[in-house]
């Protein structure tokens, strides 16, 4: 299954040791959402609602049954491109969002919203920087950048805030991600064990830390 090997490769590009399947928590048919998600949801989303005592929450990740088709039928683990990219990225935002809420839980604590959109956009950029890594003989894609944060959009019906709050997420990741590859990138290849020693130590970060060492513009 797809999201579980997109799991593990977060798992392994930070380090980490999530014991929950997201494909435990995995909903694809959007008229299985309670009713006031199933009409405004996108093609990706993390479900999340406290309980009643305050002690636990149920969570569940959505992501429309047509995209992983599509991705059943042009695996992007294997062959990453234009035709697949947008429908990988979704599928992988989700899973990042699942497994950052989780891994968090895991340690006791709480997550910013901004928090875990910055941080999913990270991912996005890094998984797909090691894959195509993988896929094209360790030479890494020189418009990536460009691509994942420079043509991103955010849905103009959001309320302000919310619109807001995904630029101020996607700008902050953006700076990051363009700071690692000042740092770590050059003639077209990786300084690999340096690059993921900062992108694990970064993951490991709480918010308002996140957001100064992405503002210092310095890694140590």
């Amino acid at each position: 299954m797809l999201l579980r090997e997109l799991q593990a490769l977060l798992n392994k590009l930070y380090d980490t040791r999530v014991a929950l399947d997201v494909h435990d928590f995995l909903v694809t048919d959007r008229h299985a959402l309670p009713a006031p998600h199933a009409a405004r949801v996108a093609d990706e989303q993390l479900l999340v609602r406290q309980s009643g005592d305050g002690d636990a929450v149920d969570v569940a990740l959505f992501v429309e049954r047509e995209v992983l088709e599509r991705l059943r039928e042009h695996d992007p683990l294997r062959r990453l491109d234009e035709a697949n990219l947008a429908d990988y990225w979704t599928a992988l935002e989700g899973v990042s969002h699942f497994q950052y809420l989780a891994w968090n839980a895991e340690h006791d604590r709480p997550v910013a919203l901004h928090e875990l959109e910055m941080q999913a956009e990270v991912d996005k950029y890094a998984v797909t920087l090691f894959l195509l890594g993988q896929q094209h003989a360790g030479r890494f894609p020189v418009r990536l950048h460009q691509t994942l944060f420079e043509r991103a959009s955010v849905d103009g019906s959001l309320a302000l805030a919310q619109r807001e709050l995904y630029e101020s997420a996607n700008r902050y990741a953006a700076r990051f991600c363009s700071l690692l590859e000042q740092r770590f990138l050059g003639r077209n290849r990786l300084r690999c064990e340096a690059l993921v020693r900062v992108l694990r130590a970064f993951y490991r970060l709480t918010h308002a830390p996140k957001i100064r060492y992405i503002e210092a513009g310095a890694f140590s």
